[in-house]
């Protein structure tokens, strides 16, 4: 039996979301460059996750068509790009309204699941769409912490969030073509850590002479951000539903918000929480639908 097995699947979830949490501080206190702060993370993720997967996992990736290959490579891409976008945010605007902003993926990938795999979407999913726009908007238009414009950083944390979608529904092709998760993750990982290190280079940004702190915080991110945090989420997934996990990942944004207010002194303003609120309940209504579809789908397949 596995020792995670041993654990309240329920405490671990809420572990696993608060490591993801911990990510905009990582970021907060970082002075380096966005893509440095990314380089470093994924090349942390990278050097622990190899040892620990490749041999494992070498086997079925040789067995890998090139159509599975090009999509783990791009989504791959997809990822660096939206951790790029997702850490520049975060000097832009407040920990809360980045936060909430890229947790609207699973709206993007809802959209992009219609347009590019085929799918439909409920009445009552399409209300929920609408309904987290509109908080969207709010928060995009609210302003910083400070006062000040937080435009530009809301609308970075907004691309970051298409990015992300389109690495899920990556990750949905790869699924539907029975990829394991480990050899799939080992290829993802893999490239948007090499994409990274190319846009270092192509953007002129040295990749050392940062001093220690910041290879602390790439190694922070990798092991509570990556490993335990999103690793523990999609373990979760074999014990409790789907409903459950998606209700508790909305705990991010919260979390991040009251970390922020506590290391930082950000404290959100009137527009951000009314927005941040709308954009969390139309994200959960969205999820319930979508999973309340799947599981009737299961149990009456066409």
């Amino acid at each position: 039996m596995n020792a995670l097995d041993k654990i309240n699947p329920k405490l671990l979830l809420f572990l696993g979301v608060l490591g993801v949490s911990v990510s905009a501080i990582f970021v907060r206190y970082s002075s380096a460059p966005s893509l440095i702060t990314a380089t470093y993370r994924l090349g942390w993720t990278v050097a622990i996750l190899l040892p620990m997967s490749l041999k494992k996992s070498l086997p079925e990736i040789k067995r890998f068509t090139k159509k599975d290959v090009i999509a783990a490579i791009a989504a791959g891409i997809l990822f660096a790009l939206h951790f790029t976008l997702w850490f520049e945010s975060l000097k832009h605007t407040t920990i809360a309204s980045s936060t909430v902003l890229v947790d609207t993926d699973v709206i993007f990938a809802a959209i992009g699941f219609c347009i590019f795999m085929h799918g439909r979407i409920p009445k009552k999913g399409a209300l929920a769409i609408a309904v987290t726009v509109c908080g969207g908007f709010i928060t995009a238009l609210s302003g910083g912490g400070d006062g000040t414009s937080s435009l530009y950083g809301n609308m970075l944390a907004l691309a970051a969030a298409v990015l992300i979608a389109g690495y899920t529904l990556l990750g949905r092709f790869a699924r539907s073509r029975n990829i394991s998760t480990s050899a799939y993750t080992i290829i993802t990982y893999s490239t948007c850590f090499i994409a990274l290190v190319v846009l270092d280079a192509a953007t002129g940004t040295p990749l050392w002479g940062y001093g220690v702190k910041e290879l602390l915080i790439g190694l922070g991110l990798a092991v509570f951000s990556n490993l335990l945090g999103h690793s523990i989420i999609s373990w979760s997934l074999k014990y409790l539903t789907p409903a459950y996990v998606s209700a508790v990942k909305l705990c991010e944004p919260v979390f991040a918000t009251i970390l922020g207010v506590f290391f930082f002194r950000e404290i959100p303003n009137a527009l951000q929480i009314l927005g941040g609120a709308i954009i969390i309940t139309g994200v959960y209504v969205y999820s319930s639908v979508e999973n309340a579809s799947q599981s009737k789908t299961a149990e009456n397949p066409s």
